[in-house]
């Protein structure tokens, strides 16, 4: 996942012709071509293809986005144009595709509720100083240390939380405030379905999507060519047609309208306890997810790979402009960007494109905004909670590795039960916890020749977890023998597991036999 944080630059060809390069004995010099190489042309028409492909990809989701996260749908577009525009011009990784995510959009919806849209801004705007801040200290290669079961386990928190949302919203009803109501109340979200026409006819449309969605890639190859989402929505668009009035759409407001920058009283916040714990919440997993991001998409190319630091001042840029445009967070999506890799996308230029057509877009025909089902949007939503959560990664993790798989499953439950900022903690702990578990490591051995004292030989790493044990193996050794502790196996001692060892010796030794010894180490 390692690479260096260093730039590339193309080598001289050997097969240049000599007149290429300057030389006094050549009596005259050819004007330059005034187009560029046929390898600088082919690239660059391989970005315009790929860009267009992204922006086909990027349209359905960033409104999706932004309506399951409760604000205007143009705000969505607002942060895909400056992921475009912005990060995506930007160094750090040539490839990957910057916007808004639906992995923060659970977060976001809980801010936008707790706090008020305007203070949405000031929210995202600290986030992207933090991630400008640790990009300068040098800290995003750190990222690459959390675990990565924490990382997939609050993806599938994410995913639970969102399914169970959106499929509200695919009925056209109001959701419970809480997750775990939520998800409680799906039983009694599928009658209220069943006993109201519209609510059926709004939630057949949704599952639509979906199928749309997942049966795509089956779809002959020449229309493969058309992304899925596009193709799912714009089939939407065309049953919602049909069906008349009965079917929400999605509210359009216009692209300025909807640009709310914060003001003073909205930044006053920043004193409140619950605003700087979503912050620190929204720089976690956005700088997280970018760069885990950046990571996968590094296997899917051969071109330059990710300087991670400089990725990470990419993404805080990003987000201080939308921070000051009022907009939702961006981070790296891993959709976009495998889609821009596979459309044959070579350098940057196909994503700082991608960010154009999304501003001509909503600059010309934002309107099309309105055509839109919510329930499409939803299902579009739903479909993607599914892929956060990682089922054949549990399934191997639980043969292979049960204590990260219940890490995993641990951080998305406590997702779900408690919220994000919380579970992302406890998972955080949960790992770190289970690490110390694993390293410590102590071994009892007893050496008894029959005449002179016991030998207990200590092995390992002595800390507090392993203490219980330890203990009762050194109070089953005969109270009427010496004892000798050789502790020069040992590499660590804890300070507990150090006293417990002093207090034992203490109610070992009797008037009777010798007070233990210990040997071996300081």
């Amino acid at each position: 996942m390692s690479a260096p944080d260093s730039t590339t630059a193309s080598a001289p060809s050997s097969s240049a012709p000599s007149s290429s390069r300057p030389s006094s004995s050549a009596p005259s010099a050819s004007p330059p071509s005034s187009s560029p190489p046929l390898s600088r042309r082919r690239t660059f028409l391989a970005d315009l293809t790929a860009s267009f492909v992204v922006f086909l990809v990027a349209v359905p989701l960033c409104v999706g986005v932004a309506v399951a996260s409760g604000v205007p749908a143009e705000l969505g577009l607002v942060t895909g144009i400056v992921g475009g525009l912005v990060t995506g011009f930007l160094p750090g990784s040539s490839l990957q595709v910057s916007g808004p995510a639906a992995g923060l959009t659970v977060l976001v919806y809980q801010a936008v509720q707790q706090f008020g849209l305007p203070v949405l801004g000031v929210l995202v705007l600290a986030t992207g100083l933090l991630q400008i801040l640790m990009g300068g200290l040098r800290l995003g290669r750190w990222f690459r240390a959390i675990s990565v079961s924490v990382v997939e386990g609050m993806l599938a928190g994410i995913g639970l939380v969102l399914i169970a949302g959106q499929l509200y919203s695919m009925a056209g009803l109001g959701a419970p405030g809480s997750s775990l109501a939520k998800l409680a109340g799906l039983p009694g979200l599928l009658l209220d379905v069943v006993r109201s026409g519209a609510a059926l006819t709004s939630f057949a449309l949704g599952l639509g999507t979906i199928a749309v969605l997942v049966l795509w890639k089956k779809a002959p190859q020449r229309l493969r060519v058309v992304p899925a989402p596009l193709v799912a929505v714009g089939l939407a668009i065309v049953a919602g047609a049909l069906l008349g009035p009965s079917v929400a759409k999605v509210e359009v407001q216009g692209l300025l309208d909807s640009i709310q920058p914060p003001g003073p009283d909205d930044f006053a916040r920043l004193a409140e306890l619950g605003v700087i714990g979503t912050i620190l919440a929204f720089t976690l997993i956005a700088s997280a997810e970018s760069l885990f991001s950046a990571a996968a998409v590094d296997r899917l190319h051969d071109g330059p790979r990710t300087r991670y630091n400089r990725e990470l001042m990419a993404q805080g840029a990003g987000n201080a402009v939308c921070g000051v445009l009022g907009a939702l967070p961006l981070t790296a999506v891993i959709v976009r960007s495998a889609a821009n890799v596979q459309a044959g996308a070579r350098t940057k230029a196909s994503r700082v494109l991608h960010g154009f057509w999304l501003l001509l877009f909503a600059a010309l025909v934002p309107a099309a905004l309105g055509l839109i089902p919510v329930a499409a949007l939803a299902g579009v939503l739903v479909h993607a909670g599914f892929k956060l959560i990682p089922f054949a990664e549990i399934r191997r993790l639980w043969r292979e590795h049960r204590g990260e798989a219940v890490v995993l499953v641990a951080t998305a439950v406590a997702i779900v039960a408690v919220g994000m900022f919380e579970g992302v903690l406890a998972g955080l702990a949960l790992s770190v916890v289970k690490t110390a578990w694993d390293t410590s490591r102590v071994h009892l051995e007893v050496v008894d020749d029959g005449s002179g004292p016991l030998v207990a030989r200590l092995s390992g790493s002595a800390t507090f977890l392993r203490l219980p044990k330890l203990l009762d193996q050194l109070e089953a050794l005969p109270q009427d023998r010496p004892v000798e502790v050789d502790l020069s196996g040992l590499h660590h001692v804890d300070h507990a597991c150090r006293t417990s060892l002093e207090n034992w010796a203490a109610r070992h030794s009797t008037e009777n036999v010798e007070p233990v010894r210990f040997a071996g180490r300081d």
